[in-house]
């Protein structure tokens, strides 16, 4: 897929919560195609420590609208400043890199797409994806409290929202792996993205129960083309680079102890 090198317009900066902010992007010409787990690299302007761009999950793409969606959590320097662009301003982005999730085999139809955290950003897109081709996604969402959930209504739109909270105040308490959803219903394959011992937990799920799942790393990713080798991760082929060959793995051809 061909990238490109983008100075989109800032359409909205919605403030999410304390942590996270969505930015809605266009352009004067058309966006390219992107698929769900896709990233983007961003070229952070005004600040002064911030060198490399920044990696960021493709959130939503709206080709209806010509409008990109980026969820951010505000970390370091970089994506504070990210957090002050105002409706009209410029961002440059390099886009889109790396591969996407893998469509459900023929005859699958239960579907769990797991995120917590930032993590939960690219499940919107792909969930919007897989309801589009007629198989309705079940979503299981973990964050340590109610409100750092993010975009529960944009999530109940595209599938079935079930949630976790680590003190309780939305959904069932604790972590996803510990939802009643996973002993009552049995998925055929399984996506995850967030914190690494979430998505390993996760994993070591899907494997205990014979049933295929997909990662969607997120090691850095400073160039988004293979040269920095920031991102290198050691897979039954070898080492690789996240930003290149993936970041969606299936957990068969990771060495992860699980």
């Amino acid at each position: 897929m061909k990238k490109s090198v983008m100075d989109l317009i800032v359409v909205e900066n919605v403030s999410l919560n304390s942590s996270y902010f969505l930015l809605k992007l266009t352009a004067q010409q058309q966006l390219p195609e992107m698929l769900p787990g896709q990233f983007v690299e961003v070229k952070v302007e005004g600040s002064p420590n911030t060198f490399l761009r920044r990696p960021i999950s493709i959130n939503n793409f709206l080709p209806e609208k010509n409008e990109l969606w980026l969820l951010i959590q505000k970390i370091g320097d970089g994506t504070r400043q990210l957090s002050t662009l105002k409706s009209g301003e410029i961002l440059n982005l390099v886009f889109p890199l790396g591969n996407s999730f893998t469509q459900p085999k023929s005859g699958s139809k239960s579907t769990l797409l797991v995120g917590g955290g930032v993590g939960t950003a690219p499940m919107l897109f792909w969930g919007k994806i897989l309801k589009e081709k007629g198989i309705v996604p079940n979503f299981l969402l973990g964050a340590r409290s109610a409100s750092d959930l993010l975009q529960l209504e944009e999530f109940s739109q595209y599938g079935n929202l079930y949630t976790t909270t680590e003190d309780g105040s939305h959904g069932e308490k604790g972590f996803v792996t510990h939802h009643s959803i996973l002993k009552q219903q049995k998925f055929d394959i399984i996506y995850t993205c967030g914190p690494k011992p979430m998505m390993m937990a996760v994993a070591q799920y899907a494997k205990s129960n014979g049933i295929e799942c997909e990662v969607s790393l997120e090691n850095t990713m400073a160039c988004g083309f293979g040269v920095c080798l920031c991102c290198v991760e050691n897979t039954v082929n070898g080492h690789v680079c996240v930003c290149t060959e993936g970041p969606v793995f299936n957990i068969n051809d990771l060495k992860w102890q699980i």
